[in-house]
């Protein structure tokens, strides 16, 4: 259920007179999840949600839908023609001048701008200053709960060890000889989450050059065989099968031989480093009471691999908000891709997850990271060097 005195006092504490929420065809899934809606019923009809900064929310409904905000509270207006909506929005906003939507300026965020450029001129029209929601989206979509905390850590406890199992397998698969492709392996380690109570999605798995594309998604026809002398990543994830709870996402690397070749460890120690310094520069900042923003951890993580080299080779952010979806709604570690200027706010998670792509094999080294009020960690094991897997 949707916390309307939550809202209305973080809407005070950043001066904003109010949140509108807007929909069409369910193409706001940020609104459905915040306002407790579902997606049960029809959406074919335009509907507005405005809760105020100080009293009661107000709904703007169509007649033959108006069931449609029935989860929320607050009093109908209701409308059947374009022209009744356009004299009624005025009445549904009246008194207030500062409304955020899910909007970014310059679609900087992505994930947040999702009410068409249309309605925003629509509102605008109206005199009103349309800001972004991003920041509020982060506390009451992107938030964790003490129990969400609790389901990501139980996932990571299974994810830990049945990524140690897999790399573990594929290591007795190669001593006796036996074939065993990329996609097997998937499958297997698929079926162990299953089996353990976590609901998941095919994991990647992938020996060189394929590792050395980021989101290689390894299938049945086409997948490679594992062989020795292999340098083998696994980028899994996955959360407990119950509702509400979170995603617990990791890379491992691990080498189908006795020594690690030097070429693959040095590239292992440059990611380590670049993944390490982004951590160390959260918890830092955390711990002083510092505002750090998303962008800024990207910033540091991404010139610890320039500074050694490989800048280019670096071809994507450093890392994604985690929740009940594997890539969540809170600010992503990003300058790259976008310029993520969300602040990084308590209760929330991410992945740091630095990689480094040569056409001959890529590396990454992905932990997830945890933001409490005080202080920052990361929530899992901690790679230090590639696994050996044939020592």
């Amino acid at each position: 259920m949707v916390n309307i005195p939550a809202i209305q006092a973080e809407l005070r504490a950043g001066k904003i007179d109010g949140w509108l929420f807007y929909d069409h065809h369910r193409r706001d899934p940020i609104a459905a999840h915040i306002l407790g809606l579902g997606g049960n019923g029809l959406a074919t009809r335009r509907w507005y949600y405005f809760i105020p900064a100080k009293g009661e929310p107000r709904k703007l409904v169509h007649r033959i839908e108006q069931g449609a905000l029935d989860a929320v509270p607050g009093k109908a207006l209701v409308y059947s023609g374009w022209q009744e909506l356009y004299k009624l929005l005025p009445k549904l906003l009246s008194g207030k001048k500062k409304i955020a939507m899910q909007y970014s300026p310059e679609n900087n965020i992505p994930y947040i701008g999702l009410v068409d450029a249309g309605t925003v001129e629509l509102i605008r029209k109206l005199k009103k200053k349309v800001v972004s929601s991003a920041d509020l989206v982060q506390i009451f979509e992107a938030s964790w709960s003490p129990e969400q905390l609790e389901s990501h850590l139980a996932a990571g406890k299974i994810i830990d060890r049945v990524t140690s199992e897999a790399f573990a397998r594929a290591a007795s698969f190669v001593r006796e000889g036996k074939g065993l492709s990329e996609f097997e392996l998937q499958q297997w380690i698929v079926a162990q989450f299953r089996s353990n109570g976590l609901y998941a999605e095919p994991p990647i798995v992938a020996v060189q050059p394929n590792n050395g594309n980021p989101h290689y998604e390894p299938n049945e026809r086409d997948s490679r065989p594992i062989r020795a002398g292999d340098l083998l990543l696994l980028d899994v994830f996955a959360k407990l099968d119950r509702p509400g709870s979170v995603y617990y996402d990791i890379t491992w690397m691990g080498y189908l031989g006795e020594r690690v070749p030097d070429t693959c460890a040095k590239i292992f120690r440059i990611v380590r480093q670049a993944r390490d310094n982004a951590v160390e520069f959260v918890r830092e900042n955390v711990a002083k009471g510092r505002e750090i923003r998303g962008w800024e951890v990207d910033r540091v993580t991404r010139e610890t691999i320039r500074k050694a080299g490989y800048g280019k080779f670096f071809v994507h952010r450093t890392g994604h908000s985690i929740g009940q979806s594997v890539h969540g709604n809170g600010a992503n570690m990003d300058g790259f891709e976008t310029r993520d200027d969300r602040k990084i706010v308590p209760r929330t998670c991410f992945s740091v997850e630095p990689g480094i792509y040569l056409p001959e094999f890529g590396v990454r080294s992905e932990v997830n990271v945890y933001v409490g009020e005080k202080e920052a960690r990361v929530t899992g094991a901690i790679q230090k060097e590639i696994l050996a897997l044939l020592a």
